[in-house]
């Protein structure tokens, strides 16, 4: 019989390229996966993995052997699932990944008030904005915070649940002193010195791709994923920013947002699981304060001051 814990090494090797990637990962040594799956190959009699360059590649055996892993593995957690929701009670671990852009107005305020409903919960929250829902169908985070923008092909994979948390559009950010505060057409930006994320990053690609749909190619003078300097570089006067309103305190001095009136780019927020038909109550939780957490600072947003 196979077994399931190297099935999922192989499903990590094939997701990580490589074993040592795929050993951190697992928190195991590289020669203890490595032995794990040399007793798989000996199990099924055939080469699961073939070296490609300084990565490694599954052969044909051994994407078959992956398909039918990842139904195997599908139904554990489905098994898993359907017993804490027998159990109906929250467990006492979880862990979230979240995006550095969610974490002052929503993550914290969730994780507030989970650990004063859930007292016996812990949460571990992995703040990262690289390869969220891979970790979530690995299995090595239990809740994602993530985003899709709207323009950009959808990419989330099979077997993932989304609930929508918020439809958040990026905001033109500048010095409170540089501009009047007036919505803009994108192609205003042509002019500007910008201050992005690189375009490897989601955010970044989905600018660059929105500007390039009207009509530029942007001039991004000061390239960083960080936000905070994005929002000093433009307090400063030295670039103009596209920011997540999320992102931005609204009572934050010194700098001045509009909205862009033609070609919004906005992303959808949402929190994404695995997909179970019966509800796990630890993850539930978890989701229902994101989602609590939205709610309010949405409320909060939409107050008159």
């Amino acid at each position: 019989m196979l077994d399931i814990r190297r099935l999922h090494m192989l499903k990590t090797v094939a997701a990580r390229g490589s074993i040592a990637a795929a050993a951190q990962s697992l928190a195991l040594s590289a020669g203890a996966v490595s032995q794990q799956l040399a007793a798989l190959r000996r199990e099924v009699g055939v080469d699961l993995l073939r070296p490609d360059g300084r990565t490694v590649a599954l052969t044909e055996a051994g994407r078959v052997l992956l398909q039918h892993a990842d139904r195997i593995l599908a139904a554990v957690h489905e098994a898993e699932s359907a017993v804490a929701a027998v159990r109906g009670a929250v467990g006492a671990t979880a862990t979230l990944a979240a995006l550095p852009s969610t974490v002052a107005r929503i993550v914290a305020p969730a994780l507030t008030a989970l650990g004063s409903d859930h007292p016996q919960l812990s949460v571990t929250c992995l703040v990262t904005d690289q390869a969220q829902l891979r970790e979530l169908t690995l299995g090595t985070v239990d809740v994602v915070l993530g985003q899709r923008y709207h323009h950009l092909l959808d990419a989330t994979p099979r077997g993932i649940e989304l609930s929508p948390l918020l439809d958040d559009p990026l905001l033109v950010v500048t010095a409170e002193d540089r501009a009047e505060g007036r919505p803009v057409a994108l192609r205003e930006l042509a002019t500007h010195d910008l201050a992005v994320p690189p375009p490897t990053t989601e955010c970044g690609q989905a600018i660059l791709q929105a500007c390039h749909q009207a009509g530029f190619t942007p001039t991004a003078r000061y390239v960083t994923a960080d936000i905070a300097a994005q929002l000093t570089l433009a307090r400063a006067g030295l670039a103009t920013a596209l920011v997540p309103r999320t992102a931005i305190d609204p009572a934050a001095p010194g700098i001045r947002t509009a909205r862009i009136e033609d070609r919004p780019i906005q992303r959808l927020l949402f929190a994404a699981t695995r997909h179970s038909e019966a509800a796990n109550p630890t993850t539930a939780a978890v989701v229902a304060a994101l989602r609590t957490a939205t709610r309010q600072d949405r409320t909060q947003r939409l107050r008159p001051a």
